[in-house]
């Protein structure tokens, strides 16, 4: 089986969230015995017509490294992904740009903004820079239960890797509310690590980087289940 991964973000070839990315998918395809296709795709491509690029594949992963040179292609290719069931990662400034685009386009928040991008910014900050810098910890995540973050890992602790200094800003936790909006994955304070959305096949998005802690040998359980998810595009 051939399938196609579009990464959505500008490629910087000495960053480890990045060539990780590359990494995991080539020990995936070597374990899952199957062909993985992938292209990194810049933000500024996704800006007028996000449809006509992303339609040839099977699966968008959204990646870290913002800020994006295009914070609308960004929210473009996650959009597009929610709204036409296409399996979505989202892993560290993956998951703060789904969270500004659950905003913007599920919850009808326009002026959600991230504080990383100054030009956008407004009072309604969703993302903000954390308090205390995650990037080089590992930390420890707790699953809950009868979540697709569940079913992948068959566990309820796990430790995971952060390269981030953004997150979710918690003043705005009471408006991020939806009914298909779960958060599947909180740190031991109860800050929101993982979140997805229950009536796609598969929408994830993950503050920490899982490709980090991904190898040949022992797939990471939230990676293996996006590209079984694209398999079945």
């Amino acid at each position: 089986m051939n399938i196609k991964i579009a990464i959505i973000g500008e490629y910087h070839e000495n960053f480890l969230p990045h060539t990780s990315i590359n990494q995991c998918l080539k020990d995936l395809a070597h374990f899952m015995n199957i062909t993985i296709d992938y292209d990194w795709i810049e933000t500024t491509d996704l800006v007028l017509n996000p449809e006509a690029v992303l339609k040839p594949y099977q699966g968008i992963w959204s990646a870290p490294g913002s800020p994006f040179k295009s914070l609308d292609g960004a929210l473009n290719a996650i959009q597009y992904a929610r709204e036409n069931n296409v399996p979505h990662l989202g892993t560290c400034a993956g998951f703060q740009h789904t969270v500004i685009e659950i905003a913007r386009n599920m919850l009808s928040i326009k002026d959600a903004s991230h504080e990383e991008y100054p030009e956008e910014s407004s009072s309604h900050l969703f993302i903000s820079k954390l308090v205390c810098s995650l990037a080089g910890k590992t930390m420890a995540v707790s699953i809950k239960a009868h979540t697709k973050a569940h079913d992948a890992y068959q566990a309820e602790d796990v430790n995971e890797n952060y390269y981030c200094n953004f997150g979710i800003n918690p003043g705005i936790l009471d408006q991020l509310q939806h009914p298909d909006l779960i958060f599947s994955g909180v740190d031991q304070d109860g800050e929101i690590r993982i979140l997805e959305l229950k009536h796609l096949d598969y929408f994830v998005a993950t503050l920490f980087v899982p490709q980090s802690r991904s190898t040949r040998e022992t797939p990471h359980p939230l990676i293996r289940n996006f590209i079984a998810a694209a398999m079945t595009q």
